[in-house]
This record gives C-alpha cells, structure tokens and sequence, in this order.
C-alpha cells in the first residue's frame, strides 16, 4: 500500500507550494536584515559554494572546492630534485602539516571500516569482489591505487598502519601533468630506476614503450591543485584491472565527457569535478558504495548548510520536488518517493565507447601461449575475451540496468564466511538490502557482476588466492591454482582444506554516474509495462504482468461489465419501449 500510495498521492500533500517556499525565504532575509545581523541563508552562498541558493529550481554550479589557485612552482621547496616519492611528501607536509595524518585516517588510506549499518568490516582488505576476488596475499600489485608508498621490494608489503607520515602519496591526487604512474609490483612506488615494461601490463605501466624510467618528482609537485577528474579517475576509472572494467559508469570517457554522457561533468558545461559532489573535509570525502543513503527524508538539503543528509545525494541540490514547469511535473515528482532519480536518468551505462566486463569465469583461467605467457585473446573491437591470467569475460555497452528496491545497505561477504548460494545456485557477495513495504527504500539501478570463482570445497568458504605476483606461488606465473588458494589462504589467516571447485557468484555496483540530459530520460512506457524495466520489481503493480492477475478476480470483473452492460441495454430497452408505446397511445 505505501509503494501505491507513493504513486497515487496528490504533489501538493507532499511539499508546500513554490509561492510559499519563496515567501518563507523572503521573509526570513528581511527579518534578519531588520535585526542588522548577517543573513543565515546568504551566508550559505558565500565562498566557494556562492551560488548554491538554487535548490529550489536549480542546478548546482561548479564549484571548485575550497581551493584558492595557488602556482606552486613558485615554491622553492618544490624545486627539487626529488631522489624518492617520499621526499616529495615531506616537502609537502612542511606547509599542510596535518595532511598526512588525516589522509591515513581515510578509507582511501586503511582500506577498511566499519559499516555502521551493519556493524561489519568492509572495505578492500576484508571484502569479496567478483573481479579479483581480494587484495590479501597480491598487496604489492594492488597498491598500484593506493593512496601511499610501500616497499619496491616485490615480496615484501609494508602494513598501512606501519607507514610513516612521509609515505602518503601526494601527487596520486593532486598532480596535473598526467604523466604520474605507480608501476605494479613496487608498492604503490613510481619507477625508482629503468625498468623494463612486463608483457601485457603497458596500460599499467601508463607506457606504449618496452620501458620505463625514473619520472620527474619536481615537475609533478610544481603541478599540484585541487584533485580532478583524471586524478580520481587514475584509480577508480581502472578499477578491476581496466579502462571500465568494475563499475559500468566510471571510465575515462568521464575525462572530457560530453553533455549527452553526463549532464554534470560535461567538459563544455557545468564541468563538475568529483569534488563538487563529494565534498571533502579533513581528506575524507562524502559518499562510497559501502553504505548509501539510498531514502534521503523528504526534505531540500541545502548545499553549505549542516543538515546531516548526504551532500553527495541528488537531493542536495536538486530538492525533492526536482521537476517544475510543466503540467506532467507533479505526477514525475510523486515518484522520487519509489524511485531513485538515477533510475530515469541514468537510461544506460557504459555509454561512453568504453565497454565495461559483466561476466568472468576463473574456471577458465590458466592456458598459456607457446612462448610461456598467459594467453589472450581479443575479438576485432579489442575487447578481451580472454586471459590465461583470468579466464573468460564478456562485455557490455550501453547496457540498460537491474533495478531493486534499496535501502543503502549492502551485507558484504568477508574473508571466513560461509557460502550461502540462493537457489539459482549463486552466491551473493553483497546482498542488496530493501523493500517496497520497509518506508527506507526504492527503486534504484544497478550493474550485476558475475563470477566463476574458486571456493574451498570442504570448508564451504570462498577461495583467496594469490593472483599476482613474481613468486611462483602466484597464479600469473605458474597457472596453478593448488599453489595459488593455498598461498593465499595462508597469507589471510584461513584455513585451507585442499580440495577446491569453482562456485558462480554476483555482486551489485549502484549506478550514479553517467548522468543523462532530461530529454533522454527512461520513457514512462519502458517502465510501466509487464515485460518493461521493472518486470522483475516486486510491489508494484503493472498492468499486463503475470504477477499482478488474479484470473478468478479478474473473471469477476469482466462478469460485472458484461452484466453491467447487459443492465443498462435492458433498461434502456424498456426505457424505449415504454417511450414507443406512449407515442403509439398518443395517436
């Protein structure tokens, strides 16, 4: 009923008239004028956020964080040269002296939290994926993406918690020229020496050459201001070993993206950074797939005011009652109560001519080519479909999303949990969590990532394995996944019972960028359709879907018409009738 009464509830029960909003705004600007005190709201739009009073119509500009353009080659201390990384950060951290201690109280730093909704660890180094399954045992090639120098000794990974202040990585973030690369293998280092570019890893390498050498420090610390998108993108844009591999909405077409593939960071256009929406404070930004507010309450957060809401949601600048204008408006703003605004106006991802993986079999994996190295082959686009490394993939382009009902939380399988398959025979590694009945949830769009992916066997518990690596024990080098669950196993603490298989595995990334001009927003008729969008959607009800008919109810009804229609023929007959006989008795 209250999925029904979101879509039946008349616009003005929901939020008072635009005139009244206005007149209250109005009203208190004067009052706090008359008082000679400084108006709260103005206030709101001073500094970097000037501008942001617009939620009641508008669009948030771009903003350009709370940075003040300063040209850092000016500074001596950045002259160089820089024999290490680490001599860059303490440059750094002369002026900004708390930034190191607050990057690496970050989940960008520690790779794990507590997820407050559920109360257990999250983050990469106690969750399961569907693309490399963990980081634990393959550290020394996964902090390519973090945020901090280790040990260019392939063997050996130096703990986050034991770093010092000097091992935070600057320039990953903040570095302009876009020649910055953290090579795989060395800990989250850039080359240190000349090096030789490892078969089929030049996209890591960020090189089209066989090799690379030491960078210039001094010319990226000179560089640095606030993060862009390329910035955040070097990592997030590459997540799962690619250009677009992992999320389906984050890839490099998001550099320089037009108007058509997302309304916000259209390079012409607003231009939002990553910033704009997720606000930084003390080094730790808003949002993350972890935990969402899925619901915001059914209030305009304002963009500047505290009002413990999530800035990152759409309803921080947009309000919740983002349509106006139009006659349709209010039957489109009912719907925000059931709909997350992503699932109109994110039609499709992957839109940006990067494809994005959707399926990856690990059962597959291990063939060689006869030279020795993994195997590979593409298919005349370029796409991988397979890689001795990985096994089997396919690829997806502007693929049209799964919806769910979801109330931002997402129960993570961690390291040491048992399998729990549904009965399609499929494991969950993070379970969506949502109904249409529990007033925290709706309907929003995701990606669905499957897996073959090794499990102990005996122990009931998913496999963590030694992927990468120069060790023979990793799977890359030697295609042996005995060698390669144990290592890994060990390496996190689990047991291992030395039988193993292979158990097929889902995980749901929420979708949010990739932001649609309105003119291509999802069609009503897409939805509200038996066989639409929202075919598999529980709690609604379509008209031509199977699931919302009941026959017996449904004979009844059409009964009622043909005895209805029967009724008033009758009567009007007789109605006729007695009219021709009065006429006749006239004459």
């Amino acid at each position: 009923m209250g999925v029904m009464a979101a879509f039946s509830m008349p616009a003005k029960g929901r939020c008072c008239p635009l005139w009244m909003r206005l007149l209250v705004v109005a009203g208190l600007h004067l009052g706090l004028a008359a008082l000679g005190a400084p108006s709260a709201l103005a206030n709101t739009t001073a500094g970097p956020q000037a501008g942001l009073l617009q939620s009641w119509n508008g669009v948030l500009p771009q903003s350009r964080g709370r940075w003040t353009p300063v040209d850092h080659k000016a500074f001596k201390e950045l002259a160089g040269p820089f024999k290490t990384p680490e001599a860059v950060t303490r440059a750094c951290i002369g002026c900004h002296t708390q930034a190191a201690r607050q990057v690496k109280t970050t989940i960008h730093w520690t790779w794990s939290k507590r997820d407050p909704a559920t109360g257990r660890m999250v983050g990469k180094k106690n969750v399961f994926n569907t693309f490399c399954a963990n980081i634990t045992s393959n550290e020394q090639f996964c902090t390519m993406c973090h945020v901090g120098y280790g040990d260019t000794d392939p063997n050996k990974f130096v703990p986050f918690e034991a770093r010092a202040d000097d091992h935070v990585d600057c320039l990953v973030c903040h570095e302009q020229t876009g020649d910055y690369h953290k090579i795989p293998f060395l800990g989250g280092n850039p080359a240190p020496r000349h090096m030789m570019v490892r078969p089929g890893c030049a996209e890591f390498y960020g090189t089209d050459k066989a090799y690379v050498d030491p960078p210039d420090l001094a010319k990226f610390a000179q560089s640095v201001t606030a993060p862009s998108r390329q910035n955040c993108g070097g990592c997030h844009f590459y997540g799962g070993g690619g250009d677009g591999v992992k999320h389906g909405d984050l890839d490099t077409s998001l550099i320089a993206p037009s108007h058509a593939l997302d309304v916000h960071m259209d390079v012409k256009g607003l231009n939002f950074t990553c910033e704009t929406c997720h606000i930084t404070s003390d080094h730790a930004l808003t949002g993350g797939h972890y935990h969402l507010d899925a619901k915001p309450e059914h209030i305009t957060y304002q963009r500047g005011n505290p009002h413990g809401g999530d800035p990152v949601a759409c309803r921080s600048c947009h309000g919740d009652a983002p349509h106006k204008g139009r006659d349709f408006s209010p039957t489109l703003n009912m719907h925000t109560a059931s709909l997350a605004c992503q699932t109109c106006h994110i039609p499709e991802f992957a839109r940006g001519k990067v494809p994005t993986k959707m399926t990856w079999d690990y059962a597959s994996a291990g063939k060689f080519a006869p030279n020795g190295t993994p195997l590979t082959i593409d298919d005349k686009r370029g796409d991988n479909l397979y890689w001795g490394v990985k096994g089997d993939f396919t690829w997806g382009r502007n693929v049209v999303p799964a919806y769910r009902w979801f109330n931002g939380t997402e129960r993570w399988m961690n390291m040491g949990d048992k399998l729990a398959p549904g009965a399609d025979g499929v494991a969950e590694v993070n379970s969506i969590e949502g109904s249409p009945t529990d007033g925290k949830s709706r309907i929003w769009p995701f990606k669905i990532m499957k897996n073959n992916q090794p499990y102990d066997t005996v122990n009931n518990t998913l496999a963590v394995f030694h992927s990468f690596g120069l060790d023979d024990d990793a799977f890359a080098m030697s295609g042996n996944w005995q060698k390669a669950i144990a290592a890994g196993m060990k390496a996190a603490g689990l047991p291992y019972s030395g039988q193993y298989g292979f158990m097929h595995t889902r995980m749901y990334w929420p979708i949010t960028h990739m932001v649609a001009p309105a003119k291509d927003a999802v069609p009503c008729g897409q939805c509200h359709t038996g066989n639409g969008r929202l075919a598999g959607v529980p709690g609604l009800y379509l008209p031509d879907r199977g699931s919302d008919h009941l026959p017996w109810l449904e004979t009844l009804g059409k009964l009622a018409v043909l005895l209805s229609l029967i009724g008033v023929l009758g009567h009007a007959g007789i109605r006729i009738l007695l009219w021709l006989r009065r006429r006749g008795g006239k004459r």
